[in-house]
């Protein structure tokens, strides 16, 4: 079958609701997998992507680990350094990273500033982007590239393209001063996988350095990592749900040396990764929580099961929601990928709503006062969409809910 690229017009889709899968994976006591997490149920939680949400057993965790932080300070801080790396080692196991080559860092803008502050650019050197980027990382490229008194190029991917036309745009960027590319794994606004591995292999044979911001991979993708890539860096906040504060940063054998945390510390003389273990007075507990976090999802649900139904139950939100914000405005709002990816899917927005990014944090912040409902609102190329993201405390409800009472709000707020 041939696939059909989109362009910013949201392409055709199926108008009618697919079968509702079936309820979300239980407890071994039969309880919905809901309770595990303690999410307001007055409100409708179709975001789980922007900031995550934290199981209530891995909140007790964090919170007994506090307590030995603040029981005995000296100890718990002179510890401290041997606990991250055996958290660090046992983090790299569960998402088969490598260990010699997996450190933990704050989010994933934080690793991506590892890499601009610690990968030094030649004079005049250009840095390659796509439209896809997201702001924060966009920016530290722009003043990476500033620092070596460079340029940035940013490379326009359709949304829909192909592997092999978003391969072919990014790779003729690459030009003689081209030292550094950078990459989304799973994007932000657009919900769309790219092909990093086969692109960052090209371009590592270019001599250009990769730079992969994973930050929706972890438990969205069985294998997260990109082995191809210079330096990959992804959330553990976001799907994974780990306490807030947490990621990881994967570099290459060749790279590891160069790379330093942001802060200095007593570990600064260290060899990587062991450099990263030190925090200073930080509370690094959501480090530590972090392995044991995906490890109790593991246990309670399954990440295979985890993955199967949210996907499915993505499908069913997009096919819902579309079919009724297409009748509402009479222009069909579902938006296909070429790689719908995991728990997101996209929706096209009326004209009119969303066409920035101030616009589309703002819907976001006023249906959730209007109507209670946590969604997220991007905008790529002058157009809006929401971003229906699951997890396994996600259900059918929650789409149908949003279908009825969201799809009508956004429909007058665009004539207003």
């Amino acid at each position: 079958m041939t696939e059909r690229a989109a362009s910013t017009e949201p392409t055709t889709g199926p108008t009618e609701p697919t079968t509702a899968p079936a309820p979300e994976p239980l407890l071994v006591d039969g309880a919905p997998a809901e309770t595990l997490w303690p999410l307001d149920p007055d409100q409708r939680h179709l975001n789980h992507g922007s900031f995550g949400a934290v199981p209530n057993r891995v909140l007790e965790y964090q919170a007994d680990l506090r307590d030995s932080m603040e029981a005995s300070p000296i100890g718990w801080f002179g510890q401290l350094p041997d606990r991250v790396n055996a958290a660090r080692a046992q983090m790299a196991d569960l998402l088969h990273l490598p260990a010699g080559g997996t450190v933990f860092v704050p989010n994933a803008s934080a690793g991506m500033s590892v890499a601009y502050a610690s990968l030094a650019l030649p004079r005049g050197a250009d840095v390659v982007v796509t439209n896809h980027g997201y702001g924060a990382v966009v920016q530290g490229a722009r003043r990476a590239a500033a620092r070596a008194g460079g340029t940035v190029t940013v490379v326009d991917v359709p949304l829909g393209a192909s592997d092999d036309d978003a391969e072919t745009a990014i790779l003729a960027a690459i030009g003689s001063r081209t030292a550094m590319l950078v990459l989304d794994h799973i994007t932000s606004a657009t919900a769309t996988l790219f092909p990093v591995q086969r692109i960052c292999r090209r371009a590592r044979e270019l001599g250009v350095l990769t730079v992969v911001d994973g930050a929706h991979s972890p438990g969205v993708l069985a294998q997260p990592w990109t082995p191809e890539a210079d330096v990959w860096v992804g959330n553990l906040h976001k799907f994974a749900c780990a306490p807030r504060g947490s990621a990881v940063l994967v570099a290459r054998e060749e790279v590891r040396q160069d790379l330093f945390p942001l802060v200095d510390s007593w570990g600064g003389t260290l060899a990587f990764p062991e450099r990263f273990n030190f925090g200073g007075t930080d509370d690094l507990t959501s480090y530590l929580a972090a392995p044991f976090a995906y490890d109790y999802l593991d246990q309670v649900l399954g990440w295979t099961a985890i993955r199967t139904y949210t996907g499915e139950l993505a499908d069913y939100g997009q096919a819902v929601v579309s079919a009724a914000m297409s009748e509402a405005t009479g222009q069909d709002a579902h938006v296909s990928l070429r790689h719908p990816v995991g728990p997101y899917r996209l929706i096209a927005l009326p004209r009119g709503l969303g066409h920035t990014r101030e616009d589309a944090d703002r819907l976001r912040d006023e249906i959730l006062q209007a109507l209670g409902i946590e969604a997220a609102f991007t905008s790529f190329d002058g157009r809006g969409y929401c971003r229906l993201s699951t997890h396994a405390y996600t259900v059918a409800a929650d789409h149908e809910d949003f279908a009825a009472r969201a799809v009508p709000w956004l429909v007058e707020a665009a004539h207003q």
